[in-house]
């Protein structure tokens, strides 16, 4: 992090700390016109924050100094901006939609990206007429992605949120956890001969999902009693032709993506497979135009109407500035309910770094953790620490101004609630107002709200295909631009690697006949013992 740039901050900081937010709007009657920006069809009011112009116009000035502009340059263009695995991060790629060329080593990646969407729209279209059958001859009704991290999360959690533009006969399941209880109950749920596997691993070789794979394709076998059958039930995406054929698979069947793909960014990429088939070929590139108009508003826009930049920057107030620890997102909108663990990973593996692009320790926090919930479920579970709690928590209000299942008065009731809380949050209830309202002088402390909790909250029209795309894009580019603050790598994780190898190393000795010499710290010798006693009972 710069800095000189960071001193002017923290200045600002202390000058603020002692105000409240109520001040902010009572001193400025248009604060709320003048900290609201649009774009790619959503509306971020960010005035209830705790900063001044002053402080907001500083936190900017970090952003640029910490060379942003020429960072997405850099990532946009094809340059190797993953600097610890040299490699280019180009995920907006994917989505690129203005015609334009895009690099890498020279090479014009469009044409390839192009005949990839080409090829999973062909499919997509055969699968969801009836072109693409079994091996009995049956529909396909059933689609399983099996997978893990950004081969999961993203593709499950857009299903989610795009229920409603589904094929309503089809149905999609993701495996993810080597727990066999996840795949057990996925199978007992379906038919075999109408169900197609979709087995995302980049390499082929993830424990994970192959485990899962080939107890799915056992499985398959067993029910159809044909090993060809895997054939017309089981497509990949990955780039090992050569362990997609071993399997069973014909590498015609194979989805291709590359290397400068990050799992977690990945949902654009052959990985939304499972996504288009479910949803369409027509919905998916709706998807990928808004992606591509938020990539556009990232690039293009004044920093201080730039959405990403401006929630990055206050996040990097609150964490560095306050102290803070975590951010919760809370989307009012049922189809979002796995947005806050798509997004757990989206910035958590990103940004959970110690290390800094030159190979330092880091002298400050990074990347906060993320949670939250949907709707009013929350606020019957932890808004009560939000509210009244010891713990500054920053949260992000995610919201709709129509519903896709118009019900009654529900969508009313829900948006009522969304909008009195983030007004709760930020102006709270003061002692005095507790007494001429008549609240029991010995009730007063229990019933104050002190407020100045700060808020984001994002509004849409509706929750279509296009808004999603740039509501994801949103947080991809926020994510990049506090990596880009901190001068961490957002890119890699190579904190993922530990647990894999020592994992390699611990299955052999759960399942040798005779105990094998235990060479680990007295806690792990002492678990593995009691459980191969427990498994030899």
């Amino acid at each position: 992090m710069n800095k000189s740039a960071w001193e002017f901050v923290e200045r600002e900081v202390e000058a603020t700390k002692k105000r409240h937010m109520r001040e902010f709007f009572e001193s400025d009657p248009t604060r709320a016109d003048r900290f609201t920006v649009s774009a790619a069809g959503w509306t971020l009011d960010y005035s209830k924050n705790r900063f001044t112009p002053a402080l907001l116009h500083i936190l900017l000035a970090l952003a640029e100094e910490s060379g942003l502009r020429e960072a997405t340059e850099a990532m946009f263009s094809g340059l190797p901006y993953n600097n610890t695995e040299k490699r280019a991060v180009l995920h907006t790629a994917l989505r690129n939609r203005s015609g334009g060329a895009i690099r890498v080593n020279g090479e014009d990646v469009m044409p390839q990206i192009e005949a990839v969407l080409e090829k999973m729209g062909s499919f997509t279209n055969d699968v969801r007429t009836g072109i693409w059958r079994g091996h009995t001859g049956k529909t396909i009704r059933n689609i399983v992605n099996i997978g893990i991290g950004g081969s999961d999360l993203g593709p499950a959690m857009a299903c989610e949120a795009l229920h409603p533009f589904s094929k309503k006969s089809m149905r999609t399941f993701f495996v993810s956890n080597i727990d066999g209880t996840h795949l057990a109950e996925t199978l007992a749920q379906i038919k075999a001969d109408q169900t197609l596997f979709i087995v995302a691993s980049k390499t082929f070789t993830t424990q994970e999902t192959m485990t899962n794979a080939n107890s799915a394709r056992e499985w398959l076998i067993k029910e159809l009693g044909d090993d060809a059958a895997v054939a017309k039930h089981f497509v990949a995406v990955s780039t090992n032709s050569e362990k997609v054929a071993e399997f069973g698979i014909d590498p015609a069947n194979m989805f291709v993506f590359w290397d400068w793909v990050g799992g977690r960014y990945s949902l654009t990429s052959a990985i939304g497979l499972p996504l288009m088939i479910y949803i369409g070929h027509k919905n998916f590139l709706r998807m990928l135009r808004g992606f591509h108009a938020m990539d556009r508003h990232f690039r293009t826009a004044p920093l201080n109407r730039n959405m990403p930049v401006l929630m990055a920057v206050l996040g990097v107030l609150y964490n560095n500035g306050y102290g803070a620890e975590s951010h919760a997102v809370l989307p009012y909108d049922q189809y979002l309910s796995r947005l806050p663990a798509y997004l757990q990973q989206l910035d958590m593996e990103s940004n959970g770094k110690s290390i800094n692009r030159n190979g330092e320790r880091v002298g400050f926090q990074t990347g906060p953790i993320i949670w939250g919930e949907p709707g009013t479920n929350g606020q019957h579970a932890f808004y009560q620490l939000l509210h009244q709690g010891t713990k500054l928590i920053p949260a992000d209000f995610i919201g709709f101004c129509k519903s896709q299942n118009p019900l009654g008065d529900h969508h009313d009731k829900l948006m009522a609630n969304f909008f009195a809380q983030t007004e709760a949050l930020a102006f709270g209830k003061s002692a005095e107002q507790c007494r001429a309202e008549g609240v029991p002088e010995e009730l007063v402390p229990h019933k104050v709200f002190e407020g100045n909790r700060p808020t984001n909250t994002l509004l849409a029209d509706a929750l279509t295909p296009d808004v999603f795309g740039a509501l994801i894009a949103l947080y991809e580019h926020k994510v990049f631009t506090q990596g880009v603050i901190w001068n961490i790598n957002s890119f890699d994780q190579w904190g993922v690697e530990l647990g894999k190898v020592l994992a390699g190393r611990i299955l052999p000795e759960l399942t040798a006949a005779e105990e094998p010499e235990l060479t680990h710290d007295s806690s792990t010798n002492g678990l593995i013992r009691r459980y191969r006693a427990a498994r030899a009972k």
